[in-house]
């Protein structure tokens, strides 16, 4: 039996626990299986640590909405937009104002 890409992304953050780029790879495979909550709890670790250019604050964003966070969700789109535009993608930080306005 093979392992599935989540435990292979897991066994990574064994030896290397505070690794932005495998903490984000294993919050795309969260997404990708629609688990929510451990995709909120990679995605905060995530975040916790890496200078983000304002995707993983979307990802994140997006979950709390599925969650029911909706609280959340505004002020993580906040920080994306700002996170967004200190990186130079004004497009991102117009999409998650978009998302602020919707909700």
């Amino acid at each position: 039996m093979t392992a599935s890409r989540i435990d292979i992304f897991k066994q990574m953050l064994v030896s290397d626990p505070v690794d932005s780029a495998i903490l984000f790879g294993l919050a795309k495979e969260y997404e990708k299986t629609g688990q929510t909550a451990e995709l909120i709890e990679t995605l905060e670790r995530y975040l916790a640590i890496a200078d983000d250019e304002g995707n993983g604050f979307g990802m994140l964003a997006r979950a709390y909405e599925q969650d029911g966070r909706t609280q959340q969700a505004r002020e993580t789109y906040q920080r994306g937009i700002e996170a967004a535009n200190s990186h130079g993608h004004p497009s991102m930080a117009e999409e998650y104002r978009a998302a602020i306005a919707d909700s």
